[in-house]
């Protein structure tokens, strides 16, 4: 989810008015992490999949929750997780982080769209050619590009649309789901010994659980305009992770309920399981259908293009510690935008899709080789962004802190541990566990290769001592904080 924030000279973030309180947070926590991405994903797991939401809700969910409310209400300005890192680890790394957070997104554009070409397959066009799909895909890439260009003015309506779309089709597929269930019986048992953690067949698509949690930086653009922080913030971390468990698990139940898990596509399960339990429960309402799908559609593009405004926008803040400041640093005279790090980034999600379609035969290879390399990268600052809060703790220990997490000292430890826990877990499970069928060497050498060359870049790129970036037109980008994927 992107906020577009004021920069009106001399206004600064503590005379903000006290605006959100526990309801308010709720919607806003909810709306920045709630994706239908990677619904069908967790479904192929199984029935197992529900029971490993409950567990990591509870050891990585909640305690991540807690570190990005103290680190948000402290350091509230533009940037977020880039001025964390800064702050503790010093610039290299936060311009380490910055440019990861950026071509991650890059990554993941191409992965988003895949799944919206075979949507649109699966929903409206019977068999889309395969070539095809790859237009469709590179299509969008560059749909992004030239709205994320134009003013945030006209784009920032988007995200917001996209927000409630998204809630919509979830609970929708969960309630269809419920309604095949009853007139015909689950597709799948749901008998408890399902329910039981095993290491299955499915079990590397695990980390996609712990990456649908991800989002709660979104908080530190509202840090200093929490009314009750102390009493709200962990009401509002309990509340929204329940909110946003619920649903995600009540949309892969919708799922599971309808598909086998035999003929579940990661790619089109959420289009599958509701044109088949449409056709079964709704007969002569199939119209509903078709205008989800569309809804569906637009939610990928929304949430899509919303990451890409929060990823450019803080790439051309952080592209002073860059040695190409100049390009990411760039701003378009005419719409305020940074319209060279919005090209750069058409140029590598083109560039990842065309390799990927020629290396891999399935839509599902493809997705999910693309997904896994976005995520492992996406995922790397947080191994920095943890322990930032016992470093700055240390360093800055009169910092005014509207929020502490609870339990004090230990509290810190345990919370920052367990998170460090989940991260780890999760890349190396992204590592380690390859899909059945898709050739083990290539996946290694694009996730692995993919990622090492990405952090070298990012340690190229860092050039210290820059006071300012050098763009090639005094105005600067509009400051956009960007959360929930």
């Amino acid at each position: 989810m992107a906020e577009v924030r004021g920069t009106t000279a001399g206004v600064s973030l503590d005379q903000q008015p006290k605006t959100f309180g526990l309801f308010s947070m709720t919607l806003f926590a909810v709306s920045a992490i709630l994706v239908a991405d990677t619904v069908a994903t967790s479904a192929a797991i199984g029935v197992q999949g529900l029971t490993w939401w409950v567990i990591l809700a509870i050891l990585f969910f909640i305690p991540y929750g807690f570190v990005t409310a103290e680190l948000g209400a402290t350091w509230p300005e533009e940037g977020g997780i880039y001025v964390w890192v800064r702050e503790a680890f010093g610039p290299r790394w936060g311009a380490v982080t910055a440019f990861l957070y950026w071509i991650n997104v890059a990554y993941w554009a191409p992965s988003v769209f895949v799944l919206f070409a075979g949507t649109l397959s699966t929903a409206f066009w019977g068999s889309m050619p395969r070539s095809a799909q790859e237009i469709v895909v590179i299509a969008l890439i560059w749909a992004v590009v030239a709205v994320g260009i134009l003013p945030i003015t006209l784009s920032k309506w988007v995200p917001n649309a996209s927000a409630a779309s998204k809630m919509i089709v979830l609970i929708a597929l969960g309630v269809i789901g419920v309604a095949f269930a009853i007139k015909n019986g689950t597709a799948n048992s749901f008998a408890l010994s399902q329910w039981k953690p095993s290491w299955g067949s499915n079990y590397s698509y695990l980390p996609i659980i712990i990456y649908s949690y991800m989002g709660f930086e979104l908080m530190n653009s509202a840090g200093a305009a929490i009314n009750k922080p102390k009493r709200d913030v962990p009401k509002m971390i309990v509340l929204a992770g329940a909110l946003i468990l619920a649903i995600y698990m009540f949309a892969t139940f919708g799922i599971q309920a309808s598909l086998k898990l035999n003929d579940l596509s990661i790619v089109t399960g959420i289009a599958d399981a509701m044109k088949l339990s449409f056709h079964d429960v709704l007969k002569g309402y199939t119209w509903l259908y078709d205008i989800l799908m569309v809804v569906l559609l637009f939610t990928f593009f929304g949430n899509m293009l919303t990451w890409s405004l929060g990823a450019n926008h803080s790439m051309a803040t952080g592209a002073k510690d860059t040695r190409a400041a100049g390009l990411f640093g760039h701003v378009n005279r005419r719409y305020v935008s940074p319209d060279y790090a919005y090209l750069l980034f058409g140029v590598v999600a083109t560039a990842v899709t065309v390799v990927n379609y020629a290396l891999f035969y399935t839509k599902e290879e493809v997705f999910w080789t693309i997904f896994a390399l976005s995520s492992i990268v996406f995922l790397f600052p947080y191994l920095l962004m943890f322990p930032a809060l016992l470093l700055l703790r240390a360093k800055q220990p009169d910092t005014p802190r509207p929020y502490v997490v609870p339990w004090g000292t230990f509290g810190a430890w345990l919370w920052v541990l367990l998170c460090e826990a989940g991260i780890t877990f999760t890349v190396v499970l992204f590592f380690y566990a390859v899909p059945e069928g898709t050739p083990k060497a290539t996946y290694w050498a694009i996730t692995g290769g993919g990622t090492a060359l990405s952090i070298l870049i990012a340690f190229l790129l860092y050039k210290p001592g820059i006071a300012t970036p050098q763009q090639s037109t005094s105005a600067s980008p509009p400051q956009v904080t960007v959360g929930g994927k």
